[in-house]
């Protein structure tokens, strides 16, 4: 029964990546359609028109499995020679440089929610 539930609400979410593709058809803005399916349920979150509850278990299992939608890109990479020279170096330095920073931002949100969080429960 989890697993249905998890399944409908990463379909559930898909609903706002379709309509970040309608947006993005309409409106020519140089945003990604993902990124403001994104938006969309943000927004949606923050309006209450959509509850938490109805997307969290679907978001954290995406969350999860994230690394796997990195792999094939990651395994493309070694059928380019060029990775070995000093243009390999560079690339390498500013993929761990941007893969700090990534990760920085993602731990610093993620305590901040997680402290939010905690003050609600001990509200209650």
């Amino acid at each position: 029964m989890k697993i249905l539930k998890i399944i409908l609400q990463i379909l559930f979410i898909h609903i706002f990546l379709f309509l970040g593709i309608v947006i993005k058809t309409f409106v020519q803005v140089p945003i990604p359609a993902s990124m403001i399916g994104l938006v969309l349920l943000f927004l949606a979150l923050m309006l209450k028109l959509v509850k938490l509850e109805w997307v969290e278990q679907g978001g954290k299992w995406l969350l999860a499995e994230l690394l796997l939608f990195f792999v094939p890109s990651a395994v493309g990479i070694v059928n380019y020679k060029e990775i070995l020279g000093w243009q390999g170096v560079e690339t390498i330095v500013l993929i761990i440089f941007s893969t700090m920073i990534v990760m920085g931002t993602t731990a610093f949100v993620a305590e901040k929610l997680y402290n939010r969080k905690l003050k609600r429960s001990d509200a209650f």
